[in-house]
C-alpha cells in the first residue's frame, strides 16, 4: 500500500516537473503514462537503488542520511531553499518538539520599535503560524483596516495573514496579482508545517483551508516552497488608491519563530505619497470599520 509520507510527497511533486531532457537522460522512444521522470530515473541519477527510493517516496522507508538528501537534491534540480525543506522534512533532521497554546507574544522593546517606525514605516509582526501578533497604525492602514486594530492583542482572535488572503474579501481584494501572492503563501506554509510538524494549530489551519477554498488545494497540492523574503505587490488600496510595496520580512533576533514585516515604496513616487496619506490616516482612524469575511 502507498503511504506516501510529506517527505515522499515532496519527491514525488518534484520528480514530475521535470524530463529525460532537463537532466541528460535518453527517452528510448517510450511512451509515459505520467508526466515527469520515474522513480528508476530518480535512483540512478542520485546514485541509490530504485527499491531504496521508491521504498521513500512510499513512506515505507523513514529516513535518509545526508549524503542521499545532497544527492537527491542534486538529482531533482531543487533550489537552496527547496533542499533546506527536503532536510526539514527527512527524520534524520531531528523532530522539533510539540507546540501548541496560544503564548506567543511580542516583547516591549519590539513593541516600541513598531510604534516608533510607524512615522515612517507600515509594520507588523507575525508569529510562526502567520498569525499578526502586532503591527502599528500604518500597517494595519495598510493592510487590514476592516478589522479592529486590537483584534491581535486577543491571542484567540488574531488575524492570521494565510487565513485573510484565502478566505477575506477586502485582504483579496487588495492585492492586483491575488494570485501571485496566495502562492506565496502557500509556498511560505509548506516551509512552516515541514518545521513544525508537531503544531496542531498549524495543522488545523491548513485543514480548514483546504476544506474552504479550492484555489488553495490546488496550490498546497503542488508542493511548491517559497521562503519569505522581498517581494513587490501592487495594492488597490479602497482608501488612497493604486500602490506599489516593497515588503521585506525580516527574522526577529532571540525569536526564532517571529518576523518583522515591512512595507516600502520608492522615495518621490505617487506610492510614496499613498503611504504618507495612509499614515495620517492611521493616526487618526482608532476605530475602522469592521467588515466579516467572506464564509
Amino acid at each position: 500500500m502507498d503511504r506516501t509520507s510529506p517527505l515522499g510527497a515532496f519527491l514525488k511533486a518534484r520528480r514530475a516537473r521535470l524530463s529525460p531532457d532537463d537532466v541528460g537522460l535518453p527517452h528510448y522512444g517510450d511512451r509515459r503514462r505520467v508526466p515527469g521522470l520515474r522513480r528508476e530515473e530518480v535512483a540512478l541519477l542520485a546514485g541509490v537503488s530504485a527499491g531504496y527510493y521508491t521504498r521513500l517516496e512510499q513512506g515505507r522507508q523513514a529516513n535518509a542520511s545526508p549524503e542521499v538528501l545532497d544527492a537527491l537534491a542534486r538529482a531533482l534540480r531543487l533550489s537552496p531553499a527547496e533542499r533546506d525543506h527536503l532536510y526539514d522534512l527527512s527524520s534524520t533532521t531531528g523532530h522539533r518538539p510539540a507546540v501548541s497554546g496560544d503564548d506567543e507574544r511580542v516583547s516591549a522593546d519590539l513593541r516600541t520599535l513598531l510604534t516608533t517606525m510607524a512615522a515612517h514605516v507600515p509594520a507588523l509582526v507575525v508569529g510562526r503560524r502567520n498569525d499578526v501578533l502586532a503591527w502599528n497604525r500604518t500597517g494595519h492602514a495598510l493592510l487590514a483596516p476592516h478589522l479592529d486594530f486590537a483584534a491581535p492583542d486577543d491571542p484567540g482572535g488574531r488575524p492570521n495573514l494565510s487565513r485573510l488572503v484565502f478566505l477575506d474579501a477586502p485582504t483579496r481584494a487588495l492585492y492586483r496579482d491575488w494570485p501571485a501572492k496566495a502562492r506565496a503563501v502557500v509556498g511560505n506554509l509548506r516551509i512552516l508545517t515541514a518545521r513544525n510538524p508537531g503544531d496542531t494549530h498549524l495543522a488545523a489551519l491548513i485543514a480548514e483551508l483546504t476544506a474552504r477554498s479550492a484555489e488553495f488545494r490546488s496550490m498546497w497540492d503542488a508542493h511548491t516552497v517559497a521562503p519569505c523574503g522581498r517581494d513587490v505587490h501592487t495594492l488597490a488600496h479602497p482608501a488612497v488608491g493604486e500602490l506599489t510595496v516593497t515588503q521585506q520580512t525580516f527574522d526577529v533576533p532571540k525569536e526564532p519563530h517571529q518576523s518583522l514585516v515591512t512595507f516600502t515604496a520608492e522615495p518621490g513616487s505617487p506610492s510614496t505619497a499613498a503611504l504618507e496619506a495612509l499614515k495620517t490616516r492611521g493616526r487618526t482612524v482608532d476605530a475602522p470599520v469592521a467588515c466579516a469575511p467572506t464564509p
